[in-house]
Protein backbone atom coordinates (compact mmCIF):
# COMPACT_ATOMS: atom_id res chain seq x y z
CA UNK A 1 0.00 0.00 0.00
CA UNK A 2 2.76 2.28 0.70
CA UNK A 3 4.45 1.74 -2.86
CA UNK A 4 0.70 2.42 -4.90
CA UNK A 5 1.04 6.24 -2.55
CA UNK A 6 5.05 6.87 -3.64
CA UNK A 7 4.51 5.26 -7.22
CA UNK A 8 0.95 7.60 -7.77
CA UNK A 9 2.77 10.68 -6.41
CA UNK A 10 5.53 10.03 -9.03
CA UNK A 11 3.02 11.47 -11.58
CA UNK A 12 4.25 9.53 -14.32
CA UNK A 13 8.14 9.68 -12.69
CA UNK A 14 8.90 6.73 -11.66
CA UNK A 15 13.07 7.39 -11.44
CA UNK A 16 12.73 8.14 -7.80
CA UNK A 17 10.64 4.98 -6.94
CA UNK A 18 13.55 3.19 -8.68
CA UNK A 19 16.45 4.95 -6.76
CA UNK A 20 14.40 3.88 -3.85
CA UNK A 21 14.12 0.48 -4.36
CA UNK A 22 17.85 0.20 -5.30
CA UNK A 23 18.57 1.67 -1.66
CA UNK A 24 16.74 -0.66 -0.34
CA UNK A 25 18.06 -3.41 -2.24
CA UNK A 26 21.55 -2.53 -0.92
CA UNK A 27 20.45 -2.06 2.53
CA UNK A 28 19.22 -5.86 2.53
CA UNK A 29 22.37 -7.12 0.78
CA UNK A 30 24.36 -5.64 3.62
CA UNK A 31 21.96 -6.98 6.19
CA UNK A 32 22.20 -10.41 4.07
CA UNK A 33 25.99 -10.53 3.99
CA UNK A 34 27.05 -9.40 7.36
CA UNK A 35 24.38 -9.97 9.62
CA UNK A 36 21.63 -12.71 8.96
CA UNK A 37 20.62 -14.81 6.28
CA UNK A 38 16.61 -14.21 6.84
CA UNK A 39 16.80 -11.03 4.68
CA UNK A 40 13.61 -9.96 2.90
CA UNK A 41 14.10 -6.83 2.04
CA UNK A 42 16.43 -7.57 -1.17
CA UNK A 43 12.96 -9.49 -2.44
CA UNK A 44 10.57 -6.54 -1.50
CA UNK A 45 12.99 -4.35 -3.47
CA UNK A 46 13.22 -6.37 -6.51
CA UNK A 47 9.49 -6.93 -6.51
CA UNK A 48 8.88 -3.35 -5.94
CA UNK A 49 10.42 -2.42 -8.95
CA UNK A 50 8.09 -4.55 -10.89
CA UNK A 51 4.78 -2.54 -9.48
CA UNK A 52 4.91 0.04 -12.24
CA UNK A 53 4.53 -1.44 -15.01
CA UNK A 54 0.67 -2.53 -13.87
CA UNK A 55 0.37 0.69 -13.05
CA UNK A 56 -1.75 1.66 -16.12
CA UNK A 57 -4.15 -1.16 -15.43
CA UNK A 58 -7.45 -0.99 -14.19
CA UNK A 59 -7.75 -1.59 -10.38
CA UNK A 60 -9.66 -4.93 -10.98
CA UNK A 61 -6.92 -6.05 -13.39
CA UNK A 62 -4.52 -5.21 -10.78
CA UNK A 63 -6.33 -7.62 -8.29
CA UNK A 64 -6.97 -9.83 -10.72
CA UNK A 65 -3.39 -10.19 -11.87
CA UNK A 66 -2.28 -10.53 -7.72
CA UNK A 67 -4.36 -13.97 -7.75
CA UNK A 68 -2.90 -15.34 -10.59
CA UNK A 69 0.61 -14.76 -9.16
CA UNK A 70 -0.39 -16.22 -5.80
CA UNK A 71 -1.27 -19.39 -7.35
CA UNK A 72 1.56 -19.56 -10.07
CA UNK A 73 3.93 -21.03 -7.02
CA UNK A 74 1.51 -24.24 -7.09
CA UNK A 75 1.43 -24.70 -10.75
CA UNK A 76 5.16 -24.09 -10.97
CA UNK A 77 6.03 -27.08 -8.35
CA UNK A 78 3.30 -29.51 -10.50
CA UNK A 79 5.14 -28.65 -13.41
CA UNK A 80 9.00 -28.15 -12.44
CA UNK A 81 9.24 -29.05 -8.63
CA UNK A 82 12.73 -28.14 -7.19
CA UNK A 83 14.61 -28.36 -11.05
CA UNK A 84 15.48 -24.35 -10.93
CA UNK A 85 16.44 -24.71 -7.51
CA UNK A 86 18.53 -28.13 -6.97
CA UNK A 87 21.78 -26.39 -8.66
CA UNK A 88 21.54 -23.53 -5.54
CA UNK A 89 21.58 -26.07 -3.26
CA UNK A 90 24.24 -28.13 -4.64
CA UNK A 91 26.14 -24.83 -4.67
CA UNK A 92 25.52 -24.18 -1.02
CA UNK A 93 26.61 -27.31 0.54
CA UNK A 94 29.78 -26.62 -1.76
CA UNK A 95 30.39 -23.58 0.32
CA UNK A 96 29.54 -25.25 3.43
CA UNK A 97 32.17 -28.04 2.89
CA UNK A 98 35.07 -25.13 2.61
CA UNK A 99 34.10 -24.16 6.40
CA UNK A 100 33.09 -27.42 7.68
CA UNK A 101 29.89 -27.08 7.99
CA UNK A 102 28.22 -29.95 8.03
CA UNK A 103 24.70 -31.63 8.45
CA UNK A 104 25.27 -32.51 11.99
CA UNK A 105 26.63 -28.98 12.83
CA UNK A 106 24.45 -27.40 10.64
CA UNK A 107 21.42 -26.39 13.25
CA UNK A 108 24.32 -25.43 15.88
CA UNK A 109 26.74 -23.86 14.31
CA UNK A 110 26.33 -20.21 15.09
CA UNK A 111 25.13 -20.83 18.59
CA UNK A 112 28.75 -22.64 19.20
CA UNK A 113 30.77 -20.60 17.21
CA UNK A 114 32.49 -17.16 19.47
CA UNK A 115 33.78 -15.26 16.73
CA UNK A 116 32.17 -12.78 13.64
CA UNK A 117 34.61 -14.63 11.53
CA UNK A 118 32.81 -17.93 12.17
CA UNK A 119 29.81 -15.85 11.78
CA UNK A 120 30.32 -14.78 7.97
CA UNK A 121 31.52 -18.31 6.79
CA UNK A 122 28.12 -19.39 7.75
CA UNK A 123 26.63 -16.29 6.03
CA UNK A 124 28.62 -16.51 2.23
CA UNK A 125 26.59 -20.38 2.54
CA UNK A 126 23.40 -18.39 3.88
CA UNK A 127 23.91 -16.21 0.70
CA UNK A 128 23.07 -18.71 -1.00
CA UNK A 129 20.89 -20.97 0.82
CA UNK A 130 18.45 -17.81 0.44
CA UNK A 131 18.47 -17.67 -2.93
CA UNK A 132 17.46 -21.26 -2.91
CA UNK A 133 14.81 -20.81 -0.57
CA UNK A 134 13.45 -17.97 -3.26
CA UNK A 135 13.56 -20.34 -5.33
CA UNK A 136 12.57 -23.51 -4.25
CA UNK A 137 9.31 -21.91 -2.63
CA UNK A 138 8.73 -19.79 -6.01
CA UNK A 139 8.43 -16.67 -3.41
CA UNK A 140 9.02 -14.01 -5.38
CA UNK A 141 5.47 -15.00 -7.03
CA UNK A 142 4.24 -15.10 -3.59
CA UNK A 143 5.77 -11.52 -2.57
CA UNK A 144 4.50 -9.77 -5.64
CA UNK A 145 0.73 -11.17 -5.90
CA UNK A 146 0.31 -9.76 -2.29
CA UNK A 147 2.17 -6.86 -3.36
CA UNK A 148 -0.48 -6.37 -6.13
CA UNK A 149 -2.95 -6.60 -4.10
CA UNK A 150 -1.83 -4.07 -1.39
CA UNK A 151 -0.74 -1.83 -5.02
CA UNK A 152 -4.96 -1.79 -5.60
CA UNK A 153 -5.82 -1.55 -1.74
CA UNK A 154 -3.66 1.40 -1.66
CA UNK A 155 -4.54 2.76 -5.24
CA UNK A 156 -8.06 2.84 -3.81
CA UNK A 157 -7.75 4.54 -0.63
CA UNK A 158 -8.92 1.95 1.30
CA UNK A 159 -7.06 2.78 4.37
CA UNK A 160 -8.54 6.71 4.48
CA UNK A 161 -11.89 5.43 4.46
CA UNK A 162 -12.69 1.99 6.12
CA UNK A 163 -16.41 2.85 6.94
CA UNK A 164 -16.83 2.51 3.52
CA UNK A 165 -15.51 -1.25 3.01
CA UNK A 166 -17.33 -2.05 5.96
CA UNK A 167 -18.76 -5.19 4.63
CA UNK A 168 -16.77 -6.42 2.22
CA UNK A 169 -13.85 -6.12 5.97
CA UNK A 170 -15.98 -8.11 7.52
CA UNK A 171 -16.48 -11.23 4.93
CA UNK A 172 -13.03 -11.03 4.73
CA UNK A 173 -12.69 -12.12 8.05
CA UNK A 174 -15.34 -14.81 7.84
CA UNK A 175 -14.50 -16.90 5.20
CA UNK A 176 -10.69 -16.25 5.41
CA UNK A 177 -11.19 -17.51 8.65
CA UNK A 178 -13.80 -20.27 7.55
CA UNK A 179 -11.01 -21.38 5.13
CA UNK A 180 -7.99 -20.59 6.97
CA UNK A 181 -8.23 -21.80 10.38
CA UNK A 182 -9.28 -25.54 9.23
CA UNK A 183 -6.43 -25.68 6.05
CA UNK A 184 -3.79 -24.79 8.65
CA UNK A 185 -3.78 -27.55 10.39
CA UNK A 186 -3.89 -29.72 7.38
CA UNK A 187 -0.65 -27.56 5.93
CA UNK A 188 0.77 -27.90 9.43
CA UNK A 189 0.22 -31.52 9.42
CA UNK A 190 1.56 -31.94 5.61
CA UNK A 191 4.68 -30.01 7.02
CA UNK A 192 5.55 -31.67 9.97
CA UNK A 193 4.91 -35.01 8.04
CA UNK A 194 6.82 -34.86 5.62
CA UNK A 195 4.45 -33.43 2.80
CA UNK A 196 2.77 -37.06 2.51
CA UNK A 197 0.51 -35.61 -0.04
CA UNK A 198 3.69 -34.48 -1.82
CA UNK A 199 4.88 -31.12 -2.69
CA UNK A 200 1.88 -29.83 -5.07
CA UNK A 201 -0.47 -30.64 -1.97
CA UNK A 202 1.74 -28.70 0.39
CA UNK A 203 1.71 -25.89 -1.84
CA UNK A 204 -1.88 -25.89 -2.04
CA UNK A 205 -2.61 -26.09 2.10
CA UNK A 206 -0.24 -23.09 1.72
CA UNK A 207 -1.68 -21.07 -0.58
CA UNK A 208 -5.60 -22.07 1.28
CA UNK A 209 -4.12 -21.41 4.60
CA UNK A 210 -1.49 -18.50 4.83
CA UNK A 211 -3.06 -16.02 2.47
CA UNK A 212 -7.20 -16.29 3.97
CA UNK A 213 -5.53 -16.01 7.49
CA UNK A 214 -3.19 -12.74 6.16
CA UNK A 215 -5.92 -11.01 4.93
CA UNK A 216 -8.44 -11.97 7.85
CA UNK A 217 -6.14 -10.43 10.36
CA UNK A 218 -5.69 -7.33 8.22
CA UNK A 219 -9.81 -7.26 7.92
CA UNK A 220 -10.04 -7.95 11.57
CA UNK A 221 -7.74 -5.26 12.92
CA UNK A 222 -9.37 -3.15 10.75
CA UNK A 223 -12.82 -3.79 12.31
CA UNK A 224 -11.34 -2.99 15.36
CA UNK A 225 -9.81 0.03 14.55
CA UNK A 226 -13.21 0.96 13.66
CA UNK A 227 -14.62 0.53 17.15
CA UNK A 228 -11.90 2.70 18.56
CA UNK A 229 -10.14 5.02 16.22
CA UNK A 230 -9.29 7.05 19.07
CA UNK A 231 -7.85 4.54 21.06
CA UNK A 232 -4.19 5.52 22.61
CA UNK A 233 -3.58 2.06 22.54
CA UNK A 234 -2.94 2.36 18.45
CA UNK A 235 0.09 4.53 19.23
CA UNK A 236 1.94 1.13 20.19
CA UNK A 237 1.56 -0.46 17.04
CA UNK A 238 2.15 3.35 15.05
CA UNK A 239 5.57 4.45 16.76
CA UNK A 240 6.99 0.89 16.05
CA UNK A 241 5.97 1.44 12.34
CA UNK A 242 7.49 4.80 11.78
CA UNK A 243 10.73 3.68 12.23
CA UNK A 244 9.91 -0.24 10.92
CA UNK A 245 13.40 -0.53 8.58
CA UNK A 246 15.37 0.63 12.03
CA UNK A 247 13.28 -1.92 13.85
CA UNK A 248 13.47 -4.70 11.67
CA UNK A 249 17.54 -4.41 11.18
CA UNK A 250 17.38 -3.88 14.99
CA UNK A 251 15.64 -6.77 15.86
CA UNK A 252 18.22 -9.30 13.81
CA UNK A 253 21.15 -7.32 15.46
CA UNK A 254 19.51 -8.52 18.73
CA UNK A 255 18.95 -11.59 17.71
CA UNK A 256 22.92 -12.00 16.96
CA UNK A 257 23.22 -10.78 20.83
CA UNK A 258 20.70 -13.19 22.12
CA UNK A 259 20.95 -16.44 20.27
CA UNK A 260 24.33 -16.74 18.18
CA UNK A 261 27.36 -17.67 20.27
CA UNK A 262 29.11 -14.10 20.06
CA UNK A 263 26.75 -12.97 22.05
CA UNK A 264 24.37 -15.62 24.90
CA UNK A 265 24.51 -18.04 22.58
CA UNK A 266 20.42 -19.62 23.74
CA UNK A 267 20.15 -20.61 20.01
CA UNK A 268 18.50 -23.91 20.72
CA UNK A 269 18.20 -23.86 24.46
CA UNK A 270 15.08 -21.91 25.41
CA UNK A 271 12.76 -23.78 23.42
CA UNK A 272 9.41 -22.49 21.43
CA UNK A 273 7.93 -20.47 24.77
CA UNK A 274 11.05 -19.13 25.83
CA UNK A 275 11.35 -17.61 22.05
CA UNK A 276 8.09 -16.24 22.07
CA UNK A 277 8.78 -14.36 25.52
CA UNK A 278 11.86 -13.20 24.26
CA UNK A 279 10.14 -12.13 21.07
CA UNK A 280 7.72 -10.21 23.01
CA UNK A 281 10.21 -8.79 25.17
CA UNK A 282 12.17 -7.49 21.68
CA UNK A 283 9.18 -6.12 20.38
CA UNK A 284 8.12 -4.53 23.99
CA UNK A 285 11.44 -2.87 23.78
CA UNK A 286 10.95 -1.92 20.18
CA UNK A 287 7.84 0.17 21.38
CA UNK A 288 9.90 2.10 23.85
CA UNK A 289 12.91 3.02 22.17
CA UNK A 290 10.69 4.05 18.48
CA UNK A 291 8.33 6.29 21.08
CA UNK A 292 11.26 8.31 22.77
CA UNK A 293 12.69 8.35 19.06
CA UNK A 294 9.60 9.51 17.25
CA UNK A 295 9.77 12.48 20.20
CA UNK A 296 12.83 13.85 18.69
CA UNK A 297 13.50 12.77 15.46
CA UNK A 298 11.64 12.60 12.13
CA UNK A 299 12.85 9.28 10.73
CA UNK A 300 14.33 6.05 11.94
CA UNK A 301 18.36 6.32 11.33
CA UNK A 302 18.07 3.87 8.47
CA UNK A 303 15.16 5.59 6.96
CA UNK A 304 16.96 8.58 7.20
CA UNK A 305 19.87 6.96 5.44
CA UNK A 306 17.42 5.59 2.98
CA UNK A 307 15.55 8.95 2.10
CA UNK A 308 18.62 10.95 1.63
CA UNK A 309 20.34 8.52 -0.74
CA UNK A 310 16.99 8.67 -2.53
CA UNK A 311 16.78 12.02 -3.00
CA UNK A 312 20.60 12.38 -3.54
CA UNK A 313 20.86 15.11 -0.71
CA UNK A 314 21.09 15.96 3.20
CA UNK A 315 17.83 16.05 4.45
CA UNK A 316 17.21 17.45 8.60
CA UNK A 317 16.48 14.59 10.89
CA UNK A 318 15.72 16.26 13.79
CA UNK A 319 11.73 17.31 14.77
Amino acid sequence: MGFSIQIDNAEGETRTFYRRMIVLFLIGLCHLLFLWSGDILMLYAAMGMILPLFKRLPTRKILFAGGIFLVLPVVCEAILGTRLSDPLLAEQWRICALYGITEANFGTWLADITNYKGMLQFLHQGVVERMWEFVTSYRFFKVLGLFMIGYAAGRTRMFADLEKYRKLLKNILLYGLLLGIPVSFLYTWSSMAGEPLGPVGNSVFYLLSVYPMGFAYAAGFSLLFMRCPDGKGWLLFARPGKVACTNYLMQSVLGVIIFYGIGFGLGGKVGLLGTEFIALGVYALEIIVSSLWVKYFRYGPVEWVWRMHTYGQRLPIRN
